[in-house]
């Protein structure tokens, strides 16, 4: 809900001394497609239980907090972007994902469109809309700790950015 606060107020989380490159356009669609059918069944809800005021009480307050969920998991890709810094490569996820990744670990980087993504050993992808465009490769892994889950080593992170080719040039360009 933070999230949606400082979407609201126009401000981005972390940025400060880094350039920005936000993932949220590619999902955008979908979420506000999402909180759109949330509200025809809000008020279809409404409209089926206006003779039970209890249940409709209940009903009503789910329905507006899924609305409001919703929007602020779009709100929370929206103010944590992507930012490259004078120390690395800040790689995230609304709040679910933050990797670090100094410079000097940095093998290569590629832009590189990838609508499928297998599972494999040392590798994370972080697709928005079924889709990676940025590829970046390590000399020595990173640790990556999920929200939930256990703690793995990556050597190889395929992610959406918004502006791809932007940030592979601005990477190439600072290594």
């Amino acid at each position: 809900m933070a999230s949606l606060v400082l979407w609201l107020a126009r401000r981005t989380h972390g940025t400060r001394g880094g350039t920005a490159f936000g993932y949220a356009r590619g999902e955008a669609a979908m979420m506000f497609g999402l909180a759109f059918v949330c509200v025809v069944e809000t008020v279809a809800m409404s409209a089926l239980l206006s003779d039970w005021p209890a249940a409709h009480a209940v009903v009503l307050f789910l329905d507006v907090y899924t609305v409001v969920l919703v929007v602020a998991l779009h709100a929370a890709s929206v103010v944590r972007p992507h930012v490259l810094g004078p120390d690395g490569l800040r790689i995230r996820r609304a709040v679910h994902v933050d990797l670090r990744i100094p410079r000097e670990r940095i093998a290569s980087v590629r832009r590189e469109l990838r609508m499928t993504h297998e599972p494999a050993d040392g590798e994370l992808h972080l697709a928005v809309g079924s889709q990676t465009t940025v590829t970046v490769e390590l000399t020595e892994p990173v640790t990556h700790r999920p929200l939930f889950g256990r703690t793995r080593d990556v050597r190889v992170i395929r992610f959406h950015a918004d502006d791809a080719d932007d940030l592979v040039r601005a990477l190439t360009a600072a290594a």
